[in-house]
């Protein structure tokens, strides 16, 4: 049963002080009798201010923790009291509902000592304060929520990561998931307060993942959070829950294959893409629905990581989405060729369909570097671009084995007098000294007895750009192994241009052979290996 509306605590306004300058008629302005003064001074401030050194500032410690749990006990039980004795009369518990909100608001000042935290497990405050998140009155439940997104926040647990860890543990042994989410199903957005409530929901959770990351996949395990996340991405108008429902949806993808398995499962890669169609042939009108977009695009390339889910995109026709979208050469084109990629890496059904809806014709002018800039893009967004096209043209040709499909492909490197391989080569070039830069520095810095293990550096190594390098590398051996004269004959001109020599091209083939991982399971690196051992023999 809701509280009567005047039953909510609101704090009056503060009223505007009363200062011997004001020019205003009104009494309220005029100042102090003469007889409050003393030489000019005013008595009354100096006694107010006397009286209130006498009320001593309290310790937080555990002493005073004890006496704030105490309080709110006393609170809760005098509520539930109320509320079974006058079931039907909300004015006979309305005093007690109003004393347990200022109970909880209490509690916030734990925000100034999470150290206190495990001292407030232990004093098994915890179920006391979840099993509000289920009260009849969804204000109180909602001021629980804002007291656990309070004493969760990132800035209030700087430094204190055990009793951050230990408040965490009893949250989610005491169902804290279950009862949020079962809280957050029954608040209508419609009403300012249950609006900032379902932020705050979200925020918490955030907050708990932050402390504990295998939180991302209890929450979707044990409640409905998924589905209302994507309820919320279905809305066709930008506001600020969609915006937030999107981030979160984020962070529960990026790590977790369970996660975007699930989501697969309950049509998420359908939602996701009527999502993104929106944007195919308009902008983005603000930077928080620019963010948005960003986030569902995120959304969806966690999405095509899994096989099954890459099948989905498929019969979905997010391939052909994705081409009008970069056709369309608005903001989200970027956004799209990343889709792409990951939706044709190990995925040869993708690598067709691409071909077939005249995706070639789309991407490679854009890997001759005719890519839609605007004043705001940066050279890094521009350099990002033409990473994923080269991952996404060495999947066509893993992908692509033979046909009329392989002939297209191939093709595309022999016209315009085998344009498309100068710049193959000059992207080569630009990787590969980007790579010896960071080489020389990595060894420089052993030098400097900085120690660094082999596993290490080369992971340095292919942040600098090695793993485009090595992609390049792939391209060429494609190339090559097609056994096309002219291919070859510029490939082997280009290289002695550049001062190269075939060896250059195999030893990067032989890192990659070298440290292909299995991942994917011993048979597919195998496979993976076999085929670059391939080109290395070739060269």
């Amino acid at each position: 049963m809701e509280l009567a509306a005047d039953a909510r605590n609101h704090a009056p306004k503060r009223k505007r002080p009363a200062t011997a300058y004001d020019d205003s008629d009104s009494p309220a302005f005029l100042p102090p009798p003469a007889a409050q003064y003393n030489n000019g001074v005013d008595l009354s401030l100096l006694e107010a201010i006397e009286n209130s050194q006498t009320s001593a500032v309290e310790v937080l410690d555990s002493k005073t923790l004890k006496k704030l749990v105490l309080s709110f006990e006393r609170k809760l039980k005098d509520n539930i009291e109320a509320r079974l004795k006058y079931p039907n009369q909300p004015e006979k518990f309305a005093d007690s509902e109003i004393d347990l909100h200022e109970e909880i608001e209490k509690l916030k000042i734990l925000t100034g000592g999470p150290e206190l935290y495990p001292d407030l497990v232990h004093l098994n405050t915890i179920p006391s304060l979840l099993g509000l998140l289920t009260h009849d009155n969804t204000d109180i439940a909602n001021d629980v929520v804002g007291l656990l997104e309070e004493l969760t926040d990132e800035d209030v647990l700087e430094d204190n990561d055990e009793p951050a860890l230990v408040l965490v543990d009893a949250l989610i042994e005491n169902n804290v998931l279950e009862l949020l989410v079962q809280n957050l199903l029954r608040l209508s957005e419609g009403d300012a307060d249950e609006a900032a409530a379902v932020h705050s929901t979200l925020a918490t959770i955030e907050n708990l993942i932050e402390v504990k990351p295998a939180v991302a996949e209890l929450v979707c395990e044990k409640t409905k959070l998924m589905r209302w996340l994507l309820g919320k991405i279905k809305v066709r108008e930008f506001d600020g829950s969609k915006q937030y429902a999107s981030e979160i949806l984020a962070i529960l993808l990026q790590n977790s294959t369970a996660n975007q398995k699930r989501l697969g499962q309950i049509n998420g890669v359908d939602v996701v893409l009527q999502a993104v169609a929106m944007y195919k042939s308009r902008d983005p009108k603000t930077p928080d629905e620019e963010e948005m977009v960003e986030n569902l695009f995120d959304c969806l390339c966690c999405l095509l990581m899994p096989l099954e889910n890459k099948e989905k995109f498929v019969k979905a026709e997010g391939v052909e989405l994705m081409i009008i979208v970069m056709n369309q050469k608005k903001s989200c084109y970027g956004s799209a060729i990343r889709a792409l990629d990951f939706a044709m890496t190990n995925y040869p059904p993708a690598c067709e369909r691409f071909v077939d809806v005249m995706g070639l014709k789309t991407a490679f002018p854009a890997f001759m570097g005719k890519i839609p800039m605007n004043k705001n893009m940066k050279k890094r967004f521009k350099e990002e671009l033409e990473e994923r096209l080269v991952s996404l043209i060495a999947s066509l040709f893993g992908g692509i084995l033979r046909g009329s499909r392989k002939e297209r492909l191939l093709s595309k490197f022999v016209e315009n007098e085998c344009e498309k391989i100068d710049r193959l080569m000059e992207l080569y070039m630009r990787y590969s000294n980007r790579v010896k830069a960071e080489t020389e520095r990595l060894d420089q810095l052993e030098l400097d007895d900085l120690e660094m293990d082999e596993e290490e550096k080369y992971n340095r190594r292919l942040e600098s750009g090695l793993y485009t390098l090595q992609l390049i590398a792939v391209i060429l051996g494609h190339l090559w192994t097609s056994e096309h004269p002219k291919m070859k004959t510029r490939i082997e001109l280009l290289l002695k241009q550049n001062k190269l020599t075939k060896k250059d091209v195999k030893s990067i083939l032989q890192e990659y052979h070298d440290n292909i991982g299995d991942l994917d399971g011993p048979e597919e690196k195998e496979r993976a290996q076999t085929k670059i051992q391939k080109f290395i023999s070739a060269f």
